[in-house]
C-alpha cells in the first residue's frame, strides 16, 4: 500500500482545488448561457441574471423549435457527422496502417510521409479548393462539407505511432495463421486501436460539428444549412428576424430578450457535443499519448 507523506497530503489537496476551480471557472460560462436562455426579457435587459434563471421562461427555446428551421439544420449537421466521421474513420486506417510499416517493408514509405507532412503544413488556399469543389459539380451537396477534409493527417499521424507502438508479433502470428495483411488489420489490429480511433473520431466529430464556414461558401440554400452555419447566419441576423417577424414569431419574440434567443441557440448547438464526449472521454488521454510516443 502506499503511504504519502504529509508534504503529498497537502499537494494532492492543493492541486485538487486548483483543479476544482478550474473546472469552474470553465464551466461558468456556459451555466450562464443557460441562465439567460430560461430568463425573461427584463431581468437580462437589466443584466440581473448570473447562474440561475430569473423570472423562469422558455420562450427562447419555443422561438427555436417554431418554424423548424433549427431542426432541419440539427438533422443536416447530424447526417454530416455520421457520414463525415465514417469517412474520415475509414481513410485514416486505411493510411495509417501501411505507413506504420517500416521502410524495408513498404517501399517509398519515406517519400509517402513527406508528401502526408507538407499536406499537414501547407493547403492549397481557399480559392483553389471553391474552384475545385465547384468544377467537380460538388456545389449545394453534402459531399462539398466532408470530401475537402476527408483524411485528416494529423489523425493518421496520432493513429500510425499507435499501430507502430503494438507488438509485431501480434502480425506475424497472424500471418503464420494463413491471415493476409486486409485480415490482419480487420480482425487484429482494429480490435486493439479502439482507444486511438476513439480519439481521432471525437477530433472529427468536434471539427464537423463546429465546421460553419464551409456551409457559408458550399451551400447556396439557406434551407441546406448545417446547425453551425444556420446559427452563424441567424445570430448576425438576429436584429432583422426580431423586427420582421410575424404572427406566432412576433408573440414569442415579444416576450424575449435577443440575447435570450442568442443563448438558447448557441446552448442547444453545444449540447449534442457535451452529450457525446463522456462516452469518449475515457479513451481519449490513452489514444492521445499511446498515438504520440514513438515517431
Amino acid at each position: 500500500m502506499l503511504i504519502r507523506t504529509k508534504g503529498q497530503k497537502i499537494f494532492a489537496v492543493i492541486n485538487m482545488l486548483i483543479l476544482l476551480i478550474t473546472c469552474l471557472i470553465c464551466l461558468s460560462p456556459f451555466v450562464n448561457l443557460l441562465a439567460i436562455s430560461f430568463s425573461d426579457a427584463a431581468s437580462v435587459k437589466a443584466n440581473r441574471v448570473g447562474f440561475w434563471p430569473l423570472n423562469f421562461t422558455t420562450f427562447a427555446y419555443e422561438f427555436a423549435f417554431s418554424g423548424g428551421k433549427f431542426l432541419t439544420a440539427l438533422w443536416i449537421s447530424v447526417k454530416r457527422v455520421l457520414l463525415g466521421v465514417s469517412i474520415n474513420l475509414a481513410l485514416i486506417v486505411l493510411a495509417a496502417y501501411p505507413l506504420s510499416r517500416r521502410s524495408d517493408r513498404l517501399l517509398g514509405r519515406n517519400i509517402y510521409m513527406t508528401f502526408f507532412f507538407i499536406t499537414m503544413i501547407i493547403n492549397g488556399g481557399l480559392i483553389p479548393t471553391y474552384i475545385l469543389v465547384s468544377d467537380l459539380k460538388l456545389m449545394n451537396t453534402m459531399w462539398a462539407l466532408v470530401l475537402p477534409g476527408a483524411l485528416p493527417v494529423f489523425s493518421v499521424v496520432i493513429l500510425m505511432n499507435f499501430i507502430r507502438g503494438l507488438p509485431e508479433e501480434l502480425e506475424e502470428a497472424a500471418l503464420i495463421d494463413g491471415a493476409n495483411q486486409f485480415g490482419v488489420l480487420v480482425r487484429v489490429m482494429l480490435p486493439l486501436l479502439t482507444p486511438s480511433l476513439a480519439t481521432v473520431g471525437l477530433f472529427s466529430i468536434v471539427n464537423h460539428w463546429n465546421s460553419w464556414f464551409d456551409g457559408l461558401i458550399y451551400i447556396r440554400n439557406p434551407a441546406d444549412y448545417p446547425l453551425q452555419t444556420y446559427l452563424q447566419t441567424l445570430l448576425r441576423r438576429f436584429e432583422d428576424i426580431i423586427r420582421l417577424a410575424t404572427g406566432d414569431y412576433a408573440r414569442i419574440i415579444a416576450m424575449m430578450d435577443v440575447r435570450t434567443g442568442r443563448a438558447a441557440q448557441l446552448f442547444m448547438g453545444a449540447v449534442p457535443v457535451m452529450l457525446i464526449y463522456p462516452f469518449l472521454q475515457k479513451y481519449f488521454t490513452t489514444g492521445l499519448v499511446l498515438g504520440s510516443v514513438k515517431g
